[in-house]
């Protein structure tokens, strides 16, 4: 495979918007496309060359990654009016950032492999202050010589990178790792709240239990501070997956309700674009 020159990124916003940056920085030439402006404007004066369309950037790298939230929006992006798919030329490889289904991914790397066009899923971990510093997580997979010429790219943007499998093996390692992100935001606030009532002060508390035996990520960067806009669209795409193989994830329901709760206390809605 040809090395990598020019990377797009379709979605400049909160993760996109860094990734491009971090990609610039590194001598690459970076091409863009977001609907909305005031994004497409900050890429630019990062030295990203906003482009008007998703097929437009297809025309011009070698690489697009798609920084998007839904699978809607992924199939839009993709396939939609002015998309990857009417700009792309054989051999573009298309790395998919965005949370989707594993079976949708799958799917779409055989849509994709019959116009020759190459899919990497490289979804993304660790949250937006990690693409700000460089410091993604990808738990990636698709074609692994392809993955393989594409790692000095993702290593502009994430500092830990690593390939799990065919197409729809890196969406598997996502979920896992979302199931275990909000298992652990629902144990924090049950037991943080329980602490409360008892009588301890919960900023007291989680600065001694960062030392203890129950230490967590979720805890250590404060996780429900984000608002948590993706949790139940990552719990529901576990769900429908255990259905799909008869898997029991009592765990999985459970925290599901209990972050549609912690949400609701917290006065947070559902995303724009939420199914």
């Amino acid at each position: 495979m040809q090395t990598i020159k020019t990377v797009g990124i379709l979605g400049l916003g909160k993760m996109g918007g860094p990734m491009a940056k971090h990609l610039v920085a590194k001598g690459y030439g970076v091409v863009g496309f977001d609907p909305v402006a005031a994004a497409g404007e900050k890429a630019k004066g990062d030295g990203v060359r906003v482009l008007a369309t998703a097929r437009e950037v297809a025309a011009s790298c070698d690489l697009a990654i798609v920084v998007v939230g839904f699978d809607n929006q992924i199939e839009t992006v993709v396939f939609g009016k002015d998309g990857i798919v009417e700009g792309a030329s054989p051999g573009l490889v298309v790395a998919v950032g965005s949370t989707a289904a594993p079976q949708y991914t799958k799917q779409l790397a055989s849509r994709l492999a019959e116009r020759k066009i190459t899919l990497l899923d490289i979804p993304l971990t660790r949250g937006e202050q990690a693409a700000v510093n460089g410091k993604l997580l990808i738990l990636g997979a698709g074609d692994e010589e392809t993955f393989e010429a594409c790692r000095p790219a993702f290593s502009s943007f994430a500092s830990d990178i690593f390939h799990l499998g065919p197409a729809g093996a890196g969406q598997v390692g996502k979920m896992v790792n979302n199931l275990i992100l909000w298992a652990c935001v629902s144990a924090n606030d049950e037991g943080l709240q329980l602490g409360k009532a008892l009588g301890v002060d919960p900023e007291k508390m989680r600065a001694a239990l960062h030392h203890s035996s129950a230490q967590n990520w979720a805890m250590d960067w404060r996780a429900e501070d984000s608002g948590m806009p993706w949790a139940e669209k990552d719990m529901n795409i576990l769900l429908r997956e255990a259905d799909m193989v008869r898997l029991s994830m009592p765990l999985a329901g459970t925290t599901k309700e209990v972050i549609k709760g912690l949400k609701i206390r917290m006065g947070l809605g559902l995303p724009e674009g939420f199914e």
